[in-house]
Order: structure tokens, then sequence, then C-alpha cells
């Protein structure tokens, strides 16, 4: 018998640690070479870590949440065979979800397994007991309630390194939100981070729920460190102008309904197409600062960020040469993002290196947003909901279509009137919107 130190590897991004953001693995429990042992977040994606030989675990490297640096040890495994301490190490980056901001997504109907297993015990270096390998099984059946009250049975497709992480954590898959056929690792980090109130809701049931103390870990972490440094270092303003979009509206309208195999549009690329014929003019918003450097880079190209909300939390996919791109052309590459993030395969470099970002919250857009600047990006545009009111024009009182569109600066490098006569361009442009096509 042997002992192999598994080391965490360098992911290839320049980090010095990664974050535990799961273990799916125990001490005690037998791993097979390849088989997928933790999940490691970076600054920009979540990286799952193969073991690189079978054997059993007798140490692991902390608790879910604590950071580990490159190069030290991650797990120990007891072999049957002596094994070269550089024995090749796998990583398949995988990331959070990403969803279009603008449509809402249907959520899929979540599935139920029969038990309520014990809670997670506590991990550490040398510490755990030796549980009972999980059941290859795949597919469990449990009744459960219907939106009518009635009974019926279900399946559960999970893998069984997902089902017996399940059972370690005290988790009902029942709760468990997913979009595809197999509940994954990814759906079931979401539910932890943010409990059970995204999973299965009983239909007439109200009752209180107990306290919980959830950990900041992950995605989360990431999020709250970045939203923090980026309200202690900038000094944010915010203007807000409201701009009528009824011919933009009625444009938008008239290009969907002869689009063919086109993707269909949204607001989104008219926005962005709309931002990129403006920011010539006023090249201190396309801009990074550089707090250390005390240097300002402004960018003559625009990678245009694209805040979104997923279950993991927000992240911001970047779209590369937005400036170079059409209405159609931004509708897809938007598509594309967030179906890449969806399905686990969107790359690092796809979520680095904006400019400029725009959110919004879509139809849930509100009166006005006050949004925080992506760091170290000087700006950030929001959009807001778009609302049908009485207008005057002249005389006369007629209906039009208004939306509030906001932008949040960073004083130290955008004035005010930099800022307002900025919306008014975009203004211009979105309320004649044949000016977007225009050489």
């Amino acid at each position: 018998m042997a002992r192999f130190t598994f080391r965490l590897p360098d992911i290839g991004e320049g980090i010095a640690e990664a974050e535990i953001v799961a273990w799916h693995v125990k001490v005690g429990d037998r791993v097979e070479e390849d088989q997928q042992v933790a999940d490691m977040m970076t600054d920009k994606a979540t990286v799952e870590m193969e073991s690189p030989v079978s054997g059993v675990v007798v140490e692991l490297a902390g608790e879910v949440g604590d950071q580990v640096a490159i190069g030290s040890a991650l797990m120990v495994v007891e072999t049957e065979d002596a094994v070269a301490e550089d024995a090749p190490v796998a990583a398949a980056p995988v990331a959070a979800a990403v969803e279009e901001q603008v449509e809402a997504e249907t959520p899929g109907v979540p599935d139920v397994v029969e038990e309520k297993p014990s809670p997670l015990q506590g991990r550490g270096l040398g510490e755990g007991d030796s549980p009972q390998a999980p059941s290859p099984a795949d597919v469990r059946l449990s009744p459960t309630l219907s939106p009518e009250g009635e009974r019926e049975i279900r399946q559960v497709l999970a893998s069984p390194a997902v089902r017996a992480r399940a059972k370690d954590l005290g988790v009902d898959l029942a709760d468990v939100k997913h979009d595809g056929q197999h509940v994954r690792h990814a759906d079931l980090d979401a539910y932890l981070r943010y409990g059970s109130g995204q999973g299965y809701h009983a239909p007439h049931a109200s009752r209180a729920r107990d306290d919980e103390a959830v950990k900041v870990i992950g995605m989360r972490r990431r999020i709250a460190e970045n939203m923090a440094a980026a309200k202690r270092a900038i000094p944010h303003f915010t203007y807000v102008d409201e701009i009528d979009v009824t011919a933009l509206e009625a444009m938008r309208a008239d290009l969907n309904a002869n689009r063919g195999s086109r993707p269909k549009l949204t607001m989104l690329p008219f926005l962005i197409v709309a931002i990129c014929r403006t920011l010539p003019d006023f090249p201190m918003l396309n801009a990074r600062y550089d707090d250390e450097g005390g240097v300002v880079t402004r960018h003559g190209r625009v990678h245009m960020g694209m805040a979104t909300q997923t279950d993991a939390g927000l992240t911001v996919p970047v779209i590369r040469d937005a400036q170079d791109m059409n209405v159609w052309q931004l509708a897809s590459e938007i598509g594309r993002l967030a179906e890449a993030a969806r399905t686990g395969k969107i790359k690092s470099e796809e979520l680095q290196g904006g400019t400029i970002t725009i959110t919004s919250l879509g139809p849930l857009g509100g009166i006005a947003t006050t949004p925080v600047i992506n760091r170290p990006e000087v700006a950030i545009i929001g959009p807001n909901k778009i609302v049908e009111r009485p207008v005057f024009v002249g005389d006369d009182i007629v209906r039009a279509k208004l939306m509030n569109l906001s932008i949040s600066c960073d004083h130290r490098v955008v004035d005010g009137w930099d800022a307002a006569s900025y919306v008014q361009a975009l203004r211009k442009l979105l309320e004649t919107p044949v000016l977007l096509f225009a050489d």
C-alpha cells in the first residue's frame, strides 16, 4: 500500500489559490481514477477536480468555503501500488448557468426521491467516517403531489455521485430545481446557496420556516467581494432619463414578424447597437481604471459585458467587438453565450475583458435602477421596464411606450455633464431608430 498526495494543479488562469465549493467524496470513500472529487472556484469559473488515481481517501484539505493554494495538498489517497506524485491531473472547467435577462425562462418540473438522509458530517484532514459506497442506480421512483393534488409517480434522474452527495447533505432531490434531464452538481450547488425556496412548493400549504445560517461561499462570495470592492473604491453617481421607445418597439415588432430563421430580437441588441454608435464621442465611458497605477485606459473597441442573473448569482459574459455586429448578429451572440453558460460550456475568457456593461431586469425592471459598476470598468447602463402612458404631443394626447434608462459612472473618471450628455445621445438614436441603421 502507498499514499498518493493529490496537489491542486495550476488551472492556467494565473491564480494563486482556489476555493472549495463542494466535496464529492469523504474520508473513507473509495475513488476511481478520473472520478470527480471536488469543485474548486476561481475568480471566473468553477473547475471540477478529478482524481488522478484509484484508492481510498484518507485525508481532505479543509471544508467547503476554505481556500487552497496552488500546489498544496487537496486530497491524500491510499493506493494499492506506488504512484508518482506528478501523475496527470484532469480539471474540467464548468460555469454557472447564465440566463438572458430580457426574457424569462420557465423552470422545469422538480423530481423527487424516496428518502431524506442524515445531515452532512464535518470534514477535515484525517477526519471522517467510512460510509457505504453510493448505490449505482440512477433512477428511483417516489410519489409526489401534482399541481391538481393527485398522487403520481415521477422518475428521478441523477448520477450516483450526485445522489450520494445529496444523501450526505440531507437534501431531498425533490426540492432541487434543474433545467435538464438530470439533477447535476451545479443544480445542487445552487440549491445549497439559496435554500429550499427555489425548489418544489406544495400547492396549498403555507407554513413558517426555521431560521438557517447559510455560509457565503463560491459564486456568492465572489459576488460579495467584487460588489464590496466596487462600492468601497468607486465614488458612484447615477443619472436617469426617460426615453420614448414607441417607434423602436414598432420597428422591433416588424423585424421579428419577418425574421425568417433568424433569432428573435429583444430590446437588448438595439440598445447595444446604440451604445456602440455613441461611445466614440464619449471615450471616457468605454474605459477601465487602474486604481494602483492611476491610469485610465480608453478602449477603441467595445467588449460589452452583459450582466445576467442566474441561480448561482450574478455573472457577466462578454460580447467581443460588439461594435462590429448588427442586431441579428448580437441576438445570435447573446443566445450563444446564454446557452453555453446554461450547459456549462462557457469558456473562462468569455467571462472577462469587458470595457462597459449593460444590465437589465427585463420585465421586472421597475421605475429606475442604480446599478453597481463592474470594476475596473467606469460605467454601467441599466434599461428599465417599458410602460405605456399618455403623453402630450403638441395639443394632442397620444399613447406612448416609455422606458427609463439609468447610467452609473465612476466620478473619478466621468463627470455628471458627460453622463447626461451621453444619455441624451443615446436617447436621440433610440427615439429615432432608423438612425441605428444609417451609415
